[in-house]
């Protein structure tokens, strides 16, 4: 039996970006938390400790910040495809290269009655993310664009059911045909052409609209039901869009027992539970979809 080495990478996680642009009046911000992943001909390092392939993960850090000044961070896919383009082509051991990012959202602080020019307040919703691969060099060099976001934290307060389903001897759950549905949206969407969208923050607006809306509109006879119809709509605004990803908590509100009190509790009053819950997922694609190719293979794979 010979014992070989395995599918293998590397390289900096969680480089704090914070790129100020002050070229105006009212200055603007991006905020990234920026991780980079390297796959390639690495495998001298691990048998025999020969670093003479590896590119030291504080040279990836320092990248990530030579970037975010000469080329910018006008949007964080063309900012993800330019350091993943770079480690591909520029940096010869190197097979494939993996841009993460997560950018955090910050507002104006209002002084006067008037947005401040300089003076930011962090934003408490969302975060807005991507994942960038890059494979090859030269003609055949291929790209996968993933955008997403997390942590979009939502609640209707009626409009949600949760009836008929399976039971045995061990179901308590009772049915419900009017419950709050509260969630903590993950969503990621693959572009089936990583040259498209040409407006990467107009594209990510739109999606995160669409799933507030659907998320609104839809009657909700189940959760499962209600992330179908998200990505479901997504894809019919989208043509660009090959699948997208959805993972949602259930955030359960149960119904506060207020009977021995002598209280009523017509649906006003509950407390919310954080664990266990309900973990749903589902993906929405197009059945002539593109190939994923390594578009889904995060560092999180070797976790």
């Amino acid at each position: 039996m010979a014992i070989v080495l395995g599918p293998n990478q590397y390289g900096k996680a969680e480089t704090r970006v914070v790129r100020i642009y002050r070229d105006a009046a009212q200055h603007q911000i991006r905020d990234l938390n920026v991780s980079t992943v390297l796959r390639g001909d690495f495998a001298a390092a691990h048998t025999h400790g020969d670093q003479a392939n590896v590119l030291p993960t504080d040279t990836q850090k320092n990248t990530c910040f030579a970037y975010a000044s000469k080329a910018g961070v006008a949007e964080i896919e063309a900012y993800a495809l330019s350091l993943a383009r770079h480690f591909a082509d520029d940096i010869e051991p190197v097979s494939q290269a993996r841009i993460e990012v997560e950018e955090y959202a910050w507002e104006r602080a209002t002084v006067g009655g008037a947005e401040h020019p300089h003076t930011f307040v962090r934003s408490g919703q969302d975060v807005r993310t991507t994942a960038v691969t890059v494979a090859g060099r030269g003609p055949a060099q291929q790209a996968w664009v993933v955008s997403g976001l997390r942590d979009l934290v939502v609640l209707k307060s009626t409009g949600s059911e949760f009836a008929g389903f399976l039971t045995d001897r061990y179901t308590t759950l009772p049915e419900t045909h009017d419950r709050v549905l509260a969630t903590s949206l993950t969503a990621r969407w693959r572009y089936a052409d990583p040259a498209e969208p040409a407006a990467w923050d107009a594209a990510y607006a739109q999606v995160r609209q669409i799933l507030l809306e659907q998320f609104a509109v839809v009657h909700s006879l189940a959760l499962q039901q209600t992330l179908y119809e998200m990505g479901r709509a997504v894809l019919t605004a989208r043509p660009d869009v090959a699948e997208i990803r959805l993972s949602a908590p259930n955030k359960h509100h149960f119904l506060a027992d207020l009977a021995p009190f002598g209280l009523r509790n017509p649906g006003e009053v509950f407390y919310a539970a954080d664990r266990p819950y309900g973990l749903i997922q589902a993906v929405a694609q197009r059945d002539d979809a593109p190939e994923p190719g390594p578009a889904w293979d995060s560092a999180a794979v070797f976790g």
